[in-house]
């Protein structure tokens, strides 16, 4: 069995005194490869770090996060555009918009928004989505015209059935993460109505651990005991949820086993 975590940032603080034993215990879980989402520019050195100590295993995104967003924008957007023109990355992200803990920025939300998607287009790179509080904002900005052709993952997908399966019918994806197995999030009765093919997983470490590591730093390796839960909830075997988020993670960031 081969799993992996499309989102994490293990290269944060949180991991500062166990990071080299936070991947080996994820790849002892047979959580192969992880995929770290950029933050803003105090997360580009350690993200680099991290990928440099573990070549083939940890990847890069390239992005500014909407948290990071206010009306300082540009300079931070110089730095991420500088890096996307001479350094490979599997993915934009993460990028979006979040109107959970402020909406004082939300204009130059989705103006940080649709520049990142436009380096998308420009380097053919698949977008990670941040879209807390959001959904809908990010929906209506997709659906312009000039983003119909970029691919996307909906990190820790927040929405309902209905609004899984339009994303699903824009050939996007969700990110599925330990939410799931939070008994009042409704994320089960979604994950269980949509087909696997539209699935990856993700930790979000150090945040959102699953059940029963509610209330500590969440890992990579909890990524096994998601794909149990999902195969629980569909009634099928863990190998064939691990197989089925594994190639769809491997084809969407362009990445092999």
């Amino acid at each position: 069995m081969i799993l992996i975590d499309s989102h994490t940032h293990i290269y944060l603080e949180e991991f500062a005194d166990d990071v080299e034993l936070t991947v080996n215990r994820a790849i002892q879980n047979d959580v192969k490869k992880l995929i770290l989402p950029n933050i803003d520019s105090t997360s580009i050195k350690p993200m680099f770090d991290l990928c440099n100590q573990f070549p083939g295993i940890c990847f890069s995104c390239m992005g500014l996060h909407p948290g990071s967003v206010n009306q300082n924008y540009h300079s931070e957007m110089e730095i991420i555009s500088e890096w996307l023109a001479k350094e490979k990355f599997v993915a934009i992200g993460e990028i979006g918009i979040d109107l959970y803990w402020d909406k004082t920025f939300i204009n130059e939300q989705i103006e940080v928004f649709k520049l990142q998607l436009e380096l998308a287009k420009k380097y053919n790179l698949p977008v990670i989505i941040h879209s807390r509080n959001a959904l809908n904002e990010i929906i209506q900005v997709l659906n312009e015209k000039n983003y119909s052709d970029v691919k996307a993952v909906f990190h820790c997908y927040p929405g309902s059935l209905e609004q899984a399966k339009q994303l699903i019918k824009n050939n996007h994806l969700l990110g599925i993460g330990g939410v799931v197995t939070y008994k009042n999030s409704g994320l089960a009765k979604v994950v269980k109505e949509i087909p696997l093919e539209n699935i990856i997983l993700e930790t979000d470490s150090p945040y959102l651990p699953p059940v029963p590591y509610r209330g500590q730093r969440n890992e990579s390796a909890y990524i096994k005991t998601i794909a149990e839960f999902i195969a629980t909830l569909r009634n099928c075997s863990v190998d064939e949820v691990a197989a089925i988020t594994t190639k769809n993670a491997c084809s969407f960031f362009n990445i092999e086993i």
